[in-house]
């Protein structure tokens, strides 16, 4: 793809975004930025919106970006999330539980965790005897409504990662 001296700037921004808010660049990132630097940092910026205002606790995004990230098999962000899940406060079993498919010991993290899945699996159309259900867990629509939103944004991470092959970079090698 040829690039024009705004598609550089765009793409200069997008990089200092993610070395402020990782420390580093991530290949996914670099893959994105390289092909659209606007789809970048919409991610981004999305996913940063959601972390500091959203209603759910670091470790339950967390939790919930795992649940989605293992749900589509994407290699590259569960080993990510594996390591961000562990700074966040999950500990090494639960990540590695929710990673294969299971549901963590926690109750908070497990209704989280059942939620993404069937919010996934009906492609959000919850009947309401789910709410209810979700509902007598403790989870009510801002817990749903974000849950939904954390879906979106690692959906755009988890198919790229597909389509590019994304290598998976040094630090989230555990």
């Amino acid at each position: 793809m040829a690039t024009t001296t705004a598609e550089e700037t765009a793409a200069e921004q997008v990089h200092e975004k993610a070395e402020q808010a990782l420390g580093f660049v991530p290949n996914l990132i670099t893959e994105i930025t390289d092909e659209n630097p606007a789809v970048a940092d919409a991610y981004l910026t999305s996913q940063a919106l959601v972390e500091e205002d959203g209603v759910l606790s670091a470790a339950e995004q967390q939790a919930v970006i795992l649940a989605v990230s293992s749900y589509n098999d994407c290699h590259y962000c569960t080993k990510a999330h594996a390591v961000a899940g562990q700074q966040a406060g999950l500990d090494a079993e639960t990540v590695e539980t929710i990673n294969e498919g299971g549901l963590p010991s926690d109750d908070r993290l497990k209704s989280l965790v059942r939620a993404t899945r069937r919010i996934l699996g009906k492609r959000g159309w919850l009947s309401d005897v789910d709410e209810a259900e979700f509902a007598d867990l403790g989870l009510e629509r801002p817990e749903l409504y974000e849950i939904v939103a954390l879906a979106g944004i690692k959906t755009i991470s988890n198919y790229v990662n597909h389509i590019a092959d994304t290598e998976v970079d040094e630090p989230f090698q555990t």
